[in-house]
């Protein structure tokens, strides 16, 4: 098995054991949202946020939350303009992938995130969350969105697999 590698989606999934979960990371300047997968890569669920400090710190916590839940690998969110364009915040995302792949030691996979802060923005607020708890809880729903967008569009490619 390929280990601590940032793969595409097809490589990424072909990786992974049958029943493991995942963590999805949505990286921000200042939290990282994470939500969880079940064991079947069915469902996401918000995990947790990290309130930023140093990296060794916030990679000391994320690695301990692998081990603890036995995660076989990360999806980052790639926050990739509209447009198409990598910006700074890409380029932040993908360093952060690079750094804490060799310390958590599974293979990432890096999600196209667009409009996912957004769309968690809209459920809330037809949630009728307060700005407070919206503010609470908006960096780990981001990440359940990414997660399950990466669930979902792997689910597609295991149907599309001729039986062995």
């Amino acid at each position: 098995m390929l280990r601590a590698e940032i793969l595409d989606v097809e490589a990424f999934a072909a990786t992974l054991p049958r029943a493991a979960r995942l963590i999805g990371i949505d990286v921000g300047t200042k939290t990282l949202g994470l939500a969880l997968s079940d064991l079947s890569r069915t469902i996401a669920s918000g995990l947790e946020t990290i309130r930023r400090t140093k990296f060794k710190a916030d990679a000391e916590r994320l690695v301990a939350l692998v081990r603890e839940h036995k995660v076989a690998g990360l999806v980052i969110g790639l926050p990739i303009g509209l447009d198409g364009s990598v910006g700074p915040r890409a380029q932040a995302s993908r360093s952060f992938a690079r750094l804490i792949g060799p310390l958590a030691g599974v293979p990432i996979l890096m999600w196209d995130e667009r409009l996912t802060t957004a769309e968690a923005e809209r459920l809330l607020i037809e949630a009728d969350a307060s700005r407070k708890r919206r503010a609470e809880v908006i960096d780990k729903m981001a990440a359940t969105l990414i997660l399950q967008g990466a669930l979902d569009r792997m689910r597609i490619i295991e149907k599309a697999r001729p039986e062995e």
